[in-house]
C-alpha cells in the first residue's frame, strides 16, 4: 500500500479558487495516477481534486490555506505540482487577473 503525502499552501490568487484556477487545478490533478484530494482545513472535508464541480464548489478564498493530500505511486509529485501551481498564482500573473 502506498503512503499518503500531505502538504498545504496559502492561496494568493485575487479571486481565490474560482473558475479558471479550479479548471487549472483539476486539469493538473487528472495528470497523476494517484488519488489527489484538497480541503480547506487539515481535518477536511476532503474533496476529489480531479472533480471540477467539487473543486469549484469549495469556493476557497484568497489568503485561505489549501490542504493537499495524495496516495499512490506519484503522490509526492502530485502534491508538489499542486503546491507549485498555487505558488505560481495558477499561471495567471501576466494576464490581468
Amino acid at each position: 500500500m502506498s503512503e499518503t503525502v500531505n502538504g498545504s499552501v496559502v492561496i494568493a490568487h485575487d479571486v481565490g479558487l474560482h473558475a479558471r484556477p479550479s479548471v487549472k487545478l483539476t486539469k493538473l490533478a487528472k495528470g497523476f495516477a494517484s488519488t489527489l484530494e484538497i480541503a480547506g482545513t487539515a481535518e477536511g472535508p476532503w474533496i476529489d481534486a480531479k472533480s471540477i464541480v467539487k473543486v469549484m464548489a469549495m469556493k476557497a478564498k484568497q489568503h485561505s490555506t489549501l490542504f493537499v493530500r495524495a496516495a499512490g505511486a506519484d503522490a509526492q509529485a502530485a502534491v508538489d505540482a499542486v503546491i507549485s501551481l498555487v505558488h505560481r498564482d495558477f499561471d495567471e500573473a501576466g494576464d490581468g487577473h
